[in-house]
C-alpha cells in the first residue's frame, strides 16, 4: 500500500472551498430575490426562471460531468468548472435585465455540475479508508456552515450594497480555490474506456425532464398540461438510459452499484432525508420573518443552533462510526431528525423562537451524525476507477430528492395556507403570507389570520418531513450493512489504494 499523500489535508481545504462556493451561492440568492426582482423589474415567471435555470442544468449534467472527470481528469474538470462558475458570477454582477441573469445562472449551473462530483471523487482517492470518515465529516461541516452562514452574509451585503454583491461574493472564493487546486491537488483519472454518448444524452435529457416536472408540480399539478408531458419524457428517457446502461459493454454509469446494499441504502436514505429537508430552510425563514418579524440578518443568525449542533454531531458521529459502524450512526442521526420535525409540528403563531431553536439544534445534531456516515458508507463501495460518476450518481439522487421535497412541501404549504385563509380576504393575501403582509396596511385581523394560517400549514409540511425522515431511518436499518473487517476483506471490494496501484501510476507520478 502506498504512503499517504502529505498534502491530503490541504487538498481537503480546496475541496471544501469548491463545495462552499456552491452552497453560499444557492442560499444567499434566496435572500437577494426580493431586491433583485424589484431592481430588474422581473415578473414572477422571470424570478422562477432565475432560480430554476440553475437547478435544471445542474441536475441534468451531473452524471455526464462525473463521467468526464473519470475520463479526462477529476482535478481538470473541477478547475474548469470553477473557472466557468467564477466567470459567470462576475458577469452576473453587471446584469441589468432578467434575461441576462437567467443566462449567467444557466452558465453557473454548468460550472456547478462540473465541480460537485469531482469534490467527492477526489476525496475518496486522496484519503484511505482509515481517514476518510474524518475527511467526510470536515467536508460536511463546511457545507453546513455555508448553508447556515450564507443567508446572514447575504443579508448584510444587501443591507450595505446591492443584490449584485451576492454574486461577487463567489469570485474571491473561486479564485482562492483555483490557485490552491493548481498548486496542491494531484490529478487522478480512470483507465481509458470507450465513450458512451448515448448514455450521456439520455441521462441529461431524463434528469432535466424529471426536475422540470418537479418544478411544474406546484403550478400545474403532477399530471396536468405541461407537467404530464415532462413526466412522460422523463420516464421514457430514464427508462431508456437504464436499459442502455445494462446492455452496453462500456456503460457511462455503473448501475451495478445499486446492487451493493450500502450504496443503495445510503443513496435512497439520503434522498428521503432531502425530501424532508427540502423546504425546511425556506419555510422557517418565512416563519421567522413574517410571523416573528425578524429582519433577514436576524433570521439568518437564528440558524446558528443548527450549525453549532451539526459540528458537534459530526465529531461524535465520526467516533461512533469507528466503534459501532455506519449503519447505527445513520439510524441514530435519522431518529434525532425525526424528533426535530415532530417538534416543529407543534409550532403555532404564538410559539416564539424557543421551540424552533431546540428543533434546529436537534436537526443539526442528527444531520451532523447521519449525513457524513451515510455518504461515507456509500462512497466506500465505489471503485476508484468509477469515483467521479459514482459520486455524481449519489449527487443526482440527492438533488432529485431536494427538488422533489421543495416541490411537495412548497405545494403543501401554499395550498394549506390558501385553504385556511378566511373567505373574503384580498386575493393577494390568500396566495402567500408575504402578500398578506404587503397588503395588510396595519389591519391586525388580516395579519393574525395570515400568521395562523401559515403556521397551521407549516405543521402539515413538517409532518410530511417527519414521515420522510422516519422512512429513511427504516430503510437504513433494513438495507445498509456495517462496513466491518469481514466486508473489507472480500476479494470483490479491495481497498481503494490497492485498486489504484495498477490503475494510474502515470497520473500519480505526473502529479508528484
Amino acid at each position: 500500500m502506498e504512503s499517504r499523500n502529505p498534502r491530503r489535508w490541504w487538498i481537503l481545504v480546496v475541496l471544501c472551498l469548491s463545495t462552499l462556493v456552491l452552497t453560499i451561492d444557492s442560499m444567499a440568492l434566496t435572500v437577494a430575490v426580493p431586491s433583485m426582482t424589484e431592481d430588474l423589474g422581473a415578473s414572477a415567471q422571470d424570478t422562477q426562471w432565475i432560480l430554476d435555470s440553475y437547478i435544471l442544468v445542474f441536475a441534468g449534467l451531473l452524471l455526464t460531468s462525473g463521467s468526464l472527470g473519470d475520463r479526462f481528469g477529476r482535478r481538470r474538470v473541477m478547475l474548469i468548472g470553477l473557472v466557468l462558475f467564477g466567470a459567470a458570477s462576475l458577469a452576473a454582477t453587471v446584469g441589468t435585465s432578467p434575461g441576462e441573469v437567467i443566462a449567467v445562472r444557466t452558465a453557473m449551473g454548468v460550472g456547478g455540475a462540473l465541480i460537485m462530483p469531482s469534490t467527492l471523487s477526489i476525496l475518496i482517492t486522496v484519503f484511505d479508508e482509515e481517514e476518510r470518515g474524518r475527511a467526510m465529516a470536515a467536508w460536511g461541516s463546511v457545507s453546513m456552515l455555508g448553508l447556515v452562514g450564507s443567508p446572514v452574509l447575504g443579508g448584510v451585503l444587501i443591507d450595505h450594497f446591492s443584490w449584485h454583491s451576492i454574486f461577487f461574493l463567489n469570485v474571491p472564493v473561486v479564485a482562492l480555490a483555483l490557485v490552491a487546486g493548481v498548486v496542491l491537488m494531484p490529478e487522478s483519472r480512470a483507465p481509458w474506456q470507450k465513450p458512451d454518448p448515448l448514455g450521456a444524452v439520455l441521462s441529461a435529457a431524463g434528469m432535466t425532464s424529471l426536475v422540470w416536472w418537479i418544478i411544474e408540480i406546484p403550478q400545474h399539478g403532477a399530471f396536468g398540461g405541461r407537467s404530464a408531458l415532462s413526466l412522460a419524457v422523463a420516464v421514457l428517457t430514464l427508462a431508456g438510459f437504464v436499459i442502455w446502461e445494462n446492455v452496453t459493454k462500456t456503460p457511462m454509469v455503473p448501475l451495478v452499484l445499486f446492487k451493493h446494499r450500502d450504496f443503495s441504502g445510503g443513496s435512497l436514505s439520503l434522498a428521503l432525508v432531502q425530501i424532508g429537508n427540502g423546504g425546511l430552510l425556506l419555510v422557517l425563514t418565512q416563519y421567522l420573518q413574517f410571523v416573528l418579524g425578524y429582519s433577514p440578518v436576524r433570521a439568518g443568525l437564528a440558524f446558528l443552533p443548527l450549525a453549532v449542533a451539526a459540528l458537534v454531531g459530526n465529531g461524535l458521529g465520526v467516533k461512533l462510526a469507528v466503534k459501532i459502524g455506519n449503519r447505527f450512526v445513520v439510524l441514530a442521526g435519522l431518529l434525532v431528525m425525526v424528533a426535530c420535525f415532530a417538534l416543529l409540528t407543534t409550532v403555532d403563531a404564538g410559539s416564539g423562537f424557543t421551540v424552533p431553536a431546540v428543533a434546529l439544534g436537534l436537526l443539526g445534531f442528527g444531520a451532523g451524525m447521519a449525513m457524513p456516515a451515510a455518504v461515507g458508507a456509500l462512497m466506500g463501495t465505489i471503485p476508484e476507477d468509477k469515483a467521479g460518476v459514482g459520486s455524481a450518481l449519489n449527487d443526482t439522487v440527492q438533488q432529485a430528492g431536494t427538488a422533489l421535497g421543495i416541490a411537495i412541501l412548497g405545494s403543501l404549504l401554499a395550498g394549506g395556507y390558501t385553504e385556511r385563509m378566511p373567505a373574503g380576504t384580498p386575493e393577494t393575501a390568500r396566495h402567500s403570507i408575504a402578500g398578506a403582509m404587503a397588503t395588510a396596511n396595519g389591519d391586525p385581523e388580516l395579519v393574525r389570520a395570515a400568521r395562523e394560517a401559515f403556521t397551521a400549514s407549516m405543521s402539515t409540511t413538517f409532518t410530511v418531513s417527519a414521515i420522510g425522515a422516519l422512512a429513511a431511518a427504516v430503510l437504513a436499518a433494513l438495507v445498509m450493512r456495517d462496513p466491518g473487517r469481514g466486508q473489507r476483506e472480500q476479494p470483490e471490494a479491495p481497498a481503494p489504494r490497492e485498486r489504484e496501484g495498477a490503475a494510474a501510476p502515470r497520473e500519480r507520478e505526473g502529479a508528484a
